[in-house]
């Protein structure tokens, strides 16, 4: 698919969004059945990876699915209304999250606002690809893994952006940011999965060459053993 002609199904969605939406203002609640079969996968997985919990995700799915009828009269369609959906669905994940941690309040508005004006305006894609890593069905778990060992704001930003594959702009409006600071963000969260999976890829190679030599020695004294019999 060219950049154009995804450029005109984004479009197309928002459009058919769009009329669902005020279908369901209107009091079409089949309507908004169809929003939520379009939405539901999308959503659960961007909750999963936020509270690292089924049940806790499948919750704050709902939640947030029941928050936008109630307050579809509050859409105000000057942005797309998945945006003004992945939002709500963040909100009911980090409160989910909270209660896991019973740590201080985390927002999606916690700030970097020093790290504007230090990282790199461009973000440099990086090796290997998030996307694939993700899909890869043995490498999956492994990801998610490593992403809980960073904060929650960071790992939204990455699953929004390298996981959804929301663009800068759409990702900053979920999050109610500058798109300078989603690619701070974005920056940062790169380099510590970077660095955690080289880590943990790195302790894999020790233990499977010691796995290796504890084979070899193995094997060595099996050797020796054959040969003390044949003596």
């Amino acid at each position: 698919m060219t950049a154009d002609s995804a450029q005109f199904a984004a479009r197309k969605v928002a459009s058919d969004d769009l009329d669902l939406v005020h279908a369901t203002k209107d009091g079409d609640v089949a309507a908004f059945e169809q929003l939520v079969k379009r939405y539901d996968r999308k959503l659960l997985r961007i909750a999963q990876c936020v509270t690292h919990n089924r049940e806790d995700s499948q919750d704050a799915v709902q939640e947030a699915f029941l928050k936008a009828y109630q307050n579809m009269a509050e859409f105000r369609e000057d942005s797309q209304f998945s945006t003004w959906l992945i939002r709500i669905t963040l909100n009911q994940s980090l409160m989910k999250l909270r209660k896991q941690r019973a740590v201080r309040e985390v927002s999606l508005d916690e700030g970097f606002q020093a790290d504007e004006d230090i990282l790199p305006i461009e973000v440099t894609d990086w090796a290997p690809d998030p996307e694939q890593l993700y899909r890869a069905s043995e490498l999956r778990n492994i990801l998610i893994k490593t992403l809980e060992q960073v904060s929650p704001i960071l790992q939204t930003v990455f699953v929004l952006r390298d996981i959804e594959g929301l663009s800068i702009r759409q990702t900053a409006e979920v999050l109610n940011l500058s798109r300078a600071a989603v690619k701070a963000r974005l920056w940062r969260v790169r380099l510590q999965l970077r660095e955690l999976l080289n880590k943990y890829f790195s302790k894999q190679t020790d233990f499977a060459r010691a796995e290796l030599l504890a084979e070899r020695h193995t094997a060595a004294a099996r050797d020796q053993d054959m040969d003390s019999l044949r003596d």
